[in-house]
Parts: C-alpha cells; sequence; structure tokens
C-alpha cells in the first residue's frame, strides 16, 4: 500500500504568459524541458483568443486568501503559497488526494473569486491550462521548496512577463 506523500509543491501560471517555445525554457509534455523556440512562441502567442492579464497587488492577495479558506475547508496542511503577476505556487499536504486534482480545485476556486471581484476575468481563462505538480516526500525537501516559493521568487524578478 502506497502512502501519502509528504507535500504537493504545485505551480500554474497565468494565460498567455508561459507559452510553448518560450525564451525561459519550456516543457513539453511528451519530450521535457526544451530549448527556446522564439518561432514557435511567436506563432503561439498570435493564436491567443484573449489579452494577458497579469495579477496585480489585490487581485494576487485574493488568490492568497482563496487557497488558505480552501485549504481550512478541504483539511489540507498548506506550507506555503505565492501568487505573482504571471503565476503561482503553493506547497500544500492534502491526504488522499493527487496533485492534479489538488491544483484544479485550487484553480477553480480561485477562478470564482477573481470572477465575483473583477469582470475583466469573466468570460476568458484565468490561467494556462494545467500545470506541474511534483511530490515532495521529505522533510528536507518542504524546506528548501518553502524557502523557493516564499523568499527565492521576489530575488529572481518572479514577476517579470517575458
Amino acid at each position: 500500500m502506497q502512502s501519502d506523500p509528504v507535500a504537493f509543491f504545485i505551480t500554474f501560471t497565468i494565460y498567455g504568459t508561459y507559452l510553448q517555445g518560450d525564451g525561459r525554457w519550456w516543457r513539453s509534455r511528451r519530450d521535457g524541458f526544451r530549448s527556446p523556440q522564439p518561432m514557435l512562441e511567436q506563432w503561439h502567442r498570435d493564436r491567443l483568443k484573449h489579452d494577458v492579464l497579469l495579477l496585480n497587488e489585490e487581485q494576487r492577495a485574493v488568490a492568497e486568501n482563496e487557497v488558505f479558506r480552501l485549504s481550512d475547508y478541504r483539511a489540507w496542511y498548506l506550507w506555503a503559497v505565492s501568487f505573482r503577476s504571471n503565476h503561482a505556487h503553493l506547497v500544500v499536504t492534502a491526504p488522499g488526494l493527487a496533485g492534479a486534482k489538488v491544483r484544479d480545485q485550487v484553480k477553480a476556486n480561485c477562478t470564482r473569486v477573481l470572477r465575483e471581484r473583477w469582470k475583466d476575468f469573466r468570460e476568458r481563462p484565468v490561467w494556462s491550462v494545467g500545470g506541474d505538480w511534483k511530490i515532495i516526500n521529505s522533510e528536507d525537501s518542504i524546506a528548501s521548496v518553502v524557502a523557493y516559493v516564499v523568499d527565492a521568487q521576489d530575488r529572481k524578478g518572479a514577476d517579470e512577463n517575458g
């Protein structure tokens, strides 16, 4: 019998901010990490159906508060959460659930609260499709991932769109 992971490290991006071919490297579901391909990125950018809407400070705070509320409601343990202008990270323990299920519940609930307060988010996607989740299976790993989520994002200028 497999035990639950200690936690999940979940990342997802704002719609249109991290496209295939991206200059910061990108990941193909089939082939893993790939080098920048500017023409591919531009091809995807030209096909976006909506403008890119970055999160401002108030929107980030509302989304983070929703993750706290959801974690409390679902009896998850939230180690860390950080919404940036163009992406979000969280580290959460959610017994009995897969990382993808947790990610999708967080995205759905944050979409709801953003759409309730800001009409610009209605009738359009808020997030990119999917997102990443990784299993964290040790307390040491949690400490380093939490430090990354809480501190390293500010040091590396992670709010840049481009």
